[in-house]
Formats: C-alpha cells, sequence, structure tokens
C-alpha cells in the first residue's frame, strides 16, 4: 500500500519556538532519565538565537510534580519519573540553552506540552502562527506536542537535528511517521533562512 499523498507546508511569518523538555532530568546522563545530546544542545542554540535576534516567541516545557497524586498512572508507569520534583536541580532547564526572563516556561505532567497546560492560550497570546518543536524526546514528549499542536490548528515543523531520544530506532520511526502525517521535519537550516528572510519580504 501507498503513502498518502501531502503538501508540504510553509513556515508562518510569526513562529513560535517550543523547546521540549531540555531540562537536566533528561540532558545529563547521570538522571535516571538522561542521556547525552551535546549536538541537539548545539541545534536548539542555533535556533534559539535566531528566534531571538528576531524578536519572536519561545517556549520551553519542563515536566514537574508537585503533588503525589498528580499524573500517578504515568508515573507508576515510569517511576524514573518521580525524581522530577520542584527544587531539584533535575527540573531546570538545560543552562546551556540561557533561557532569558521573557521566555515562557510552561510546566507539565504528562507527556503533551499542550495537556492541561496554559500553552494554547499563550501561543494565541503571542498570535503565533506556526510552530517549530525541539528537544527530547522524539517518540514521547515531542512527539505528544507535535500532534497537539496540529489539533490546535497549527502548522508544526520538527527541527531534525534539534530532537533526539535514548533510543534511535524509536527516533528514526517516530520521525517518518511525524512527517507521514502530522508535521514537516525539516532541517534547522530551512527554518533560519526563513526566518531570516522574513526581514527582507517585501
Amino acid at each position: 500500500m501507498t503513502d498518502l499523498a501531502r503538501h508540504s507546508q510553509t513556515l508562518g511569518n510569526r513562529p513560535a519556538l517550543i523547546i521540549v523538555d531540555m531540562i537536566n532530568g533528561f540532558t545529563d546522563p547521570k538522571s535516571p532519565l538522561g542521556g547525552s545530546y551535546p549536538d541537539i544542545l548545539q541545534a536548539n542554540l542555533a535556533l534559539l538565537n535566531v528566534f531571538r535576534e528576531n524578536n519572536l516567541p519561545v517556549f520551553f516545557t519542563k515536566v514537574v510534580y508537585n503533588k503525589t497524586a498528580q499524573a500517578r498512572v504515568f508515573r507508576d508507569r515510569l517511576p524514573a519519573l518521580n525524581v522530577l520534583i520542584p527544587g531539584s536541580e533535575w527540573v531546570k532547564i538545560n543552562p546551556a540553552l540561557s533561557r532569558r526572563k521573557n521566555e515562557y516556561i510552561i510546566e507539565k505532567h504528562w507527556a503533551s506540552g499542550f495537556f492541561k497546560t496554559e500553552l494554547a492560550e499563550k501561543l494565541q497570546s503571542v498570535k503565533a502562527d506556526s510552530l517549530v518543536v525541539t528537544g527530547l524526546t522524539t517518540s514521547g514528549c515531542v512527539r505528544a506536542t507535535t500532534l497537539d499542536g496540529l489539533q490546535h490548528n497549527y502548522k508544526v515543523f520538527i527541527a531534525r537535528e534539534a530532537v533526539g531520544d535514548r533510543n534511535m530506532d524509536a527516533h528514526k520511526a517516530n520521525l517518518f511517521d511525524l512527517h507521514a502525517k502530522y508535521a514537516d521535519v525539516v532541517r534547522v537550516q530551512y527554518i533560519t533562512d526563513h526566518i531570516k528572510g522574513l526581514n527582507h519580504a517585501p
């Protein structure tokens, strides 16, 4: 059976960057949830620099549990999540990304950055017309956030070099599936070139 026909999308004039769960708990190999992702950090920094230079909205998501009852089924399924508590080093955004005070932090308890958070309302308030999704992990929270972005009627773009996963097979399979149905998986260079070109549009 052949793949469904699909149309490539064009990034909008006011994209928002959503950096999913680039916190110490996922980016430090010493964490029970963590791994080493230096190239992914660099790709996210390249995107951040362009978004910041062009005054485009930036959102960071992070998982944090304030109460023992929050996302209980999810946490029972993956007990390592229980290290993500307020005040822990694991819930801090990776310092290499140098988050600025005007950049939003979206706290979440489940996989999607949209589920039971204020992300949708914040995107409307900054008049975002499309989304660039990056971060960790491709098969988990990146995928869930991408799907919900589409279901909130945004064109969604995944920056290929700026996402990662503990399992490379899962990473590749999910990028293939996401590109086939739900989002455009593109190079970081495509995104940065598009944004830089906005300043020269007639």
